[in-house]
């Protein structure tokens, strides 16, 4: 007997998903996962804030940079959804007009999670190489440590760790360092506690 020819999952199977998951088209089968937590959010949005100004808008660093938080990517017949993407100006100079992109970012970082992480180490990094994306970060804000990979060849090379405690200056973003701990702001040292009774 013949075995059940697996059928691969289409946008429909992605648009019939329950708003409260998110969803990815990755090498043909349809992955889901909740919504990230505040912690992963939280570290997202400050990431994004921290390269804004000077990569984006230039303020104080070299700017250059488009940055957009989880955009739609259809790179080949994968559909992913990073916590955040850039890329360099003069590769995507106009706006798409479409609501996800098909032009490969140049840095791409992820926010690991319990249940996201099997997915960001495994298939999502070797789809980002074959898409041919420069650098990779994978912060993981539950152990307080950012990788920075550089795409060589078709291979990731980890040219650099930052751990709590060190500032962050990790290509294609090493012109302005910032303090990874920035990033963490539940864990702050320095925050208002609570007065004692």
């Amino acid at each position: 007997m013949a075995d059940a020819a697996i059928r691969e999952a289409t946008y429909a199977d992605l648009e019939a998903v329950p708003a409260h998951l998110v969803a990815e088209i990755i090498n043909g089968a349809l992955e889901t996962h909740p919504w990230p937590r505040p912690r992963h959010g939280r570290a997202a949005k400050r990431l994004g804030g921290e390269l804004y100004g000077p990569f984006d808008r230039g303020r104080g660093g070299p700017g250059g940079w488009i940055f957009i938080d989880e955009p739609e990517l259809r790179l080949g017949a994968n559909v992913v959804i990073p916590d955040l993407a850039g890329w360099r100006r003069e590769r995507m100079p106009v706006e798409p007009d479409t609501a996800f992109i098909e032009t490969p970012p140049d840095w791409v970082c992820e926010i690991l999670s319990p249940s996201t992480s099997r997915l960001d180490r495994g298939p999502k990094r070797r789809i980002y190489a074959e898409a041919g994306v420069s650098h990779l970060w994978l912060l993981d804000p539950g152990d307080g440590v950012l990788e920075g990979f550089a795409l060589t060849g078709r291979q990731w090379l980890l040219p650099g760790t930052v751990q709590r405690g060190e500032p962050v200056s990790l290509p294609p973003f090493d012109a302005v360092s910032f303090p990874l701990d920035d990033l963490f702001p539940f864990d702050d040292p320095a925050a208002p506690t609570s007065p004692e009774t």
